[in-house]
């Protein structure tokens, strides 16, 4: 290699080094490059509209399944929907994510015994049967409430329920006539709070 090559390719790597400690990052560029891969792969999907199931106001969406695997590649607002016109919000936004297309969903049991710092793997028996026993544990202890004739009194105040607002309106009723049947008094649902 002769004096000159070498300076030329001594500035060019040296010149590539500044550039990229500059910030020049082409993370934007291959985000949009895949964004032009789906936006393909969703043109050529097979489209189904549906709706919303997570409030009673039923926001229409459409649903874009790959023709030859079934899988989801998209969901989307449809904008021909007379009661949201396409926008969505943010539960129906992102109720893709809680499709089986997200490869992140917990689908086994973890548990972590107390006072230690790692998760074990558990079958669904073991949980149900687990959280059956706490309940009739803590129902048995705390069911010690009085009215003014001395009758026992079906309260559960140690206990309280939360909803989901990934559930629809008769899940939501069903949910709550279960936790009123446990003796629970502080029920709330998380569309209110």
């Amino acid at each position: 290699m002769k004096r000159r090559d070498f300076l030329k390719l001594s500035c060019g790597v040296a010149a590539g080094a500044a550039l990229s400690g500059l910030g020049i990052d082409l993370l934007a560029v291959e985000v949009h490059a895949a964004e032009l891969t789906k936006a393909e792969l969703v043109k050529k999907a097979l489209q189904t509209t549906t709706v919303c199931c997570y409030c009673a106001v039923g926001c229409g969406l459409i649903c874009s399944t790959d023709k030859k695997s079934g899988q989801i590649i998209n969901i989307e607002g449809d904008p021909e929907h007379p009661i949201n016109e396409g926008s969505l919000c943010a539960k129906g936004a992102g109720i893709y994510q809680t499709s089986a297309a997200n490869d992140k969903r917990l689908t086994k049991v973890l548990y972590r015994a107390p006072y230690t710092d790692s998760w074990v793997e558990k079958d669904w028996d073991f949980a149900i049967d687990r959280i059956a026993r706490k309940i009739k544990e803590e129902r048995d202890k705390s069911f010690v409430y009085k009215n003014a004739k001395g009758q026992t009194v079906n309260r559960l105040e140690s206990m309280a329920h939360l909803g989901s607002s990934n559930i629809d309106s008769e899940e939501c009723w069903a949910t709550a006539v279960y936790a009123r049947s446990l003796g629970l008094v502080y029920i709330d649902h998380q569309a209110r709070v």
